[in-house]
């Protein structure tokens, strides 16, 4: 026996006072619904109807077994309404991850813009430099810089980054400006925990071969915002994505130097689990980032970023 379909056929034929009447509404048989009240009042061992050859009444047991399905079917029915609207309207909680320096600069914006048009969502947020196993860890999706990560996620491109060499005017008056990758060997060079690699910095020279240059220094540090820091105070050279240092670079605390032998950009993705069954917080979301920022410049000036193109040209 379904049980469902009995307490729903049970319900129905209190309702419309008959078997037929409920039969026509549920779209089968009177020998059907007759049946599932049967099995039904067996499976209780208690007797739901009295049944007459002109009418239908319930027993005692009978009132309070319906006020009980009625109350359970109101709910399951409010649930699938509530799972229908789910999946169309963004809702509940959405867990996510980022690194530190663009969450805080980049994404709480996004995020504070996108809240503003869903009033029924909440947002848990990690800020880390660790990559994050999204599905061991129960959350609905990360922006990552650089690679999206296992095949087993869906990565959309957000937007590309680029790593620039930068150091404040008052360091290179004292050490002088690196003509080319090399010349880093002779300076202080700020290093960053989380690259690929610690004492390599990758360049691309104007033929489009890579030269990878060993550095060293006096700071090795797990945050590009610290290290952007340090190298605005004059402490040495950094190398950290366009979105940490534009806006030293367009105050002029920091400026950007072998612009000629800049790496290939880096794409920025939001990455997810699966396209399967994906919810609309999620979906939304990844829409909203995608399209947000589709132009970003991640606020360095015109002039720095056009400088690599003039010096290749």
């Amino acid at each position: 026996m379904d049980r469902f379909q009995a307490i729903t056929a049970f319900a129905r034929v209190v309702e419309a006072g008959s078997f037929a009447r409920a039969a026509e509404r549920l779209g089968v048989s009177v020998s059907s619904v007759s049946r599932q009240v049967s099995d039904l009042e067996a499976h209780l061992d208690a007797r739901l109807l009295n049944r007459t050859t002109r009418r239908l009444s319930l027993t005692e047991a009978g009132q309070a077994f319906y006020e009980r399905c009625v109350q359970l079917l109101a709910d399951l029915e409010e649930a699938e309404v509530a799972m229908t609207a789910a999946s169309v309207v963004p809702r509940g909680t959405l867990r996510l991850t980022c690194s530190a320096t663009f969450g805080a600069r980049h994404l709480a914006p996004a995020i504070a813009a996108f809240a503003a048009r869903h009033a029924q969502l909440q947002f848990d947020v990690e800020l880390s430099e660790r990559v994050v196993d999204l599905v061991e860890e129960g959350f609905d999706l990360a922006v990552r810089i650089g690679e999206a990560g296992s095949q087993n996620l869906v990565g959309r491109r957000i937007g590309t980054t680029r790593l620039v060499c930068c150091a404040a005017p008052s360091y290179l008056e004292r050490h002088g400006e690196p003509r080319k990758p090399e010349d880093l060997a002779k300076h202080a060079c700020l290093t960053y925990e989380h690259a690929p690699s610690r004492n390599v910095w990758p360049f691309r020279d104007r033929q489009g071969r890579e030269r990878n240059v060993r550095i060293g220094g006096p700071v090795h540090a797990t945050s590009g915002r610290f290290l952007e820091a340090l190298a605005a105070e004059g402490v040495g050279i950094a190398r950290e994505p366009d979105f940490i240092v534009g806006p030293d670079v367009r105050a002029g605390r920091l400026k950007p130097i072998l612009c000629g032998f800049e790496p290939a950009p880096l794409p920025i993705y939001v990455v997810y689990p699966s396209r399967r069954h994906l919810s609309a917080k999620v979906r939304a979301f990844a829409d909203f980032l995608v399209e947000r920022f589709a132009a970003a410049q991640w606020g360095l000036p015109p002039a720095a970023a056009s400088g690599a193109a003039k010096r290749k040209g």
